[in-house]
C-alpha cells in the first residue's frame, strides 16, 4: 500500500485549520458568547485531555512556573491553562465587534496605570512594549489602538499563506501595522524608523526565535529572550517597558509597568533584556494559568540531551 505523502498531510491539515480559524471569526461575532464560551472550554479540556508534544511542552513549562506544585497541582494548572489559551482566542474571533469602539473595548479590560502608556506616547520619544505570550496580547492591542496609541508590531508568518494574509487583514483592521518576521524587508530598520517618529512598537518578547537572542534567567532558570526590544531602545532612545496581561473575572486585566532604564553596550542590553525577564517571571508566577506557552524557553529543553518534547 501507498504511504501517505507528509507534505500532502501536512498541508491538507493547513487547509483544515484555517477554515476552522475562518468559521470561528464568522461565528463568533453573531452566536451569544455564552455558547462560544462552553464551547471552547469543551474544546480545551478535550485537548488537554488527548495529551501531545504541545499539552507536554506546556506542562513542563508551567512546572517552572508553580515549582511547589505536586503532580496533580500541575495537571490542574495545565488544564486551566488550556481554558485560558482557547478563552484568548474565543476573544480574537470576537474582536472585529470592538474595532473603532474604545467604550466597548473597556467593557471588556481594566488597565493598571494607563497613563504610564499616555505619558510616555506624549514624550514623542517612541515606545516599546514587551509582551509575554499571555492573557490577550490581541485584545491589548486593541485597547491601544482605540484609545489613540496606534502600533506596530511583527507577526511569524503563519501556514498556509492564505491564513497568515486573513490574520494581518484582522489586525489592521483593529488598527495596527503588522510586519512579517520572515519572507518581507528586514524588520528592525522599519521598526526603528517608526519610534524615531514617535511612533508605539509592541513585541512578544519571552521565547527567542532565532539564534542572537540574550541568556537570562526566567522563572529561576537559564533562557534566551529576543534582544530587539533591548536593542531598539539602545538604538532609537525610545522609551521600553514590559506590558502584561491576566484573566481577572470576566475581564483582562492588563498593566502598563514602569519604563526599564535603558543602558549602553552588550552588558546593558543584558542588564534591560533581564529587567523585562524579571518583570515576566512576577506575573506569570501570579497567574500562572494565563501563559500560553507551548513551545521551547528553557536552555536545558533546547540542548539535544535535553529530552522532552
Amino acid at each position: 500500500m501507498r504511504r501517505p505523502d507528509r507534505g500532502a498531510l501536512a498541508a491538507a491539515r493547513a487547509q483544515v485549520e484555517a477554515a476552522a480559524y475562518r468559521a470561528g471569526w464568522s461565528l463568533a461575532v453573531h452566536v451569544p458568547q455564552r455558547v462560544v464560551d462552553s464551547v471552547l472550554r469543551t474544546t480545551a479540556d478535550q485537548l488537554y485531555g488527548r495529551g501531545g508534544v504541545g499539552i507536554a511542552r506546556l506542562r513542563s513549562n508551567l512546572a517552572r512556573a508553580v515549582p511547589e506544585a505536586d503532580d496533580a497541582a500541575l495537571d490542574a494548572v495545565t488544564r486551566d491553562a488550556m481554558r485560558s489559551y482557547l478563552r484568548y482566542w474565543g476573544e480574537v474571533f470576537r474582536l472585529p465587534r470592538y474595532t473603532g469602539d474604545a467604550a466597548a473595548v473597556d467593557e471588556v479590560i481594566v488597565v493598571d496605570h494607563p497613563e504610564r502608556a499616555f505619558d510616555m506616547y506624549a514624550s514623542g520619544r517612541g515606545m516599546i512594549a514587551a509582551l509575554p505570550h499571555m492573557g490577550n496580547w490581541d485584545l491589548m492591542g486593541a485597547w491601544a489602538c482605540s484609545n489613540g496609541l496606534p502600533l506596530m508590531t511583527v507577526m511569524e508568518r503563519l501556514k498556509p499563506e492564505r491564513l497568515y494574509d486573513e490574520f494581518v487583514a484582522f489586525r489592521e483592521h483593529i488598527g495596527m501595522t503588522v510586519l512579517p518576521l520572515r519572507g518581507g524587508e528586514p524588520t528592525m530598520p522599519r521598526l526603528a524608523e517608526h519610534l524615531r517618529a514617535g511612533g508605539f512598537v509592541c513585541l512578544l518578547a519571552d521565547r527567542d526565535m532565532s539564534r542572537s537572542g540574550i541568556g537570562v534567567e526566567l522563572l529561576g532558570e537559564a533562557a534566551r529572550m529576543p534582544v530587539g526590544p533591548a536593542l531598539l531602545a539602545q538604538q532609537t532612545g525610545a522609551i521600553l517597558f514590559p506590558a502584561t496581561s491576566r484573566y481577572d473575572g470576566d475581564r483582562l486585566r492588563m498593566t502598563v509597568h514602569e519604563p526599564v532604564e535603558t543602558r549602553a553596550g552588550e552588558d546593558g542590553l543584558t542588564a534591560m533584556t533581564q529587567d523585562l525577564a524579571d518583570v515576566f517571571t512576577a506575573e506569570i508566577r501570579r497567574s500562572p494559568a494565563d501563559w500560553h506557552m507551548l513551545q521551547r524557553v528553557f536552555e536545558v529543553d533546547r540542548r539535544p540531551d535535553g529530552g522532552g518534547p
